[in-house]
């Protein structure tokens, strides 16, 4: 029961992070709101940390904490009324298909470079 509700708040947590990224791009964001929704998306989708995750509990502190809290404040800081527009917004975008011709293309690259390993590696008789 305890997991269910975790991994439905995480689920949330992902979409709203996208959803701070809209209002932080948005003219209509409270100038205050927008460079805090700016800072937390940005920190949340960054691969850098502010406390590195190999350090012992520590590590894990601000995936756990902090970035939360971010985006708590944040969503308090923003309108509702345009809070629920960013969420829906972020939920198109999530919802939106990939491309088909941009997967075709990566996997095309993918078997070129294959095929040029193989041809480099490939012995000489």
């Amino acid at each position: 029961m305890i997991w269910q509700r975790l991994r439905a708040w995480a689920k949330g947590m992902n979409a709203d992070i996208l959803a701070l990224w809209i209002a932080a791009r948005d003219s209509r964001t409270p100038a205050v709101a927008k460079l805090i929704a700016a800072i937390v998306a940005a920190y949340a989708l960054s691969p850098i940390d502010l406390i590195p995750d190999f350090i012992p509990v520590i590590g894990y502190l601000d995936d756990l904490l902090i970035v939360p809290l971010g985006i708590v404040l944040a969503v308090r800081l923003i309108p509702p009324p345009l809070m629920e527009e960013y969420r829906a917004e972020a939920q198109r975008r999530s919802a939106r298909p990939s491309s088909r011709a941009g997967a075709a293309f990566v996997v095309l690259l993918w078997l070129a470079a294959a095929a040029a390993m193989w041809l480099w590696f490939e012995p000489k008789t």
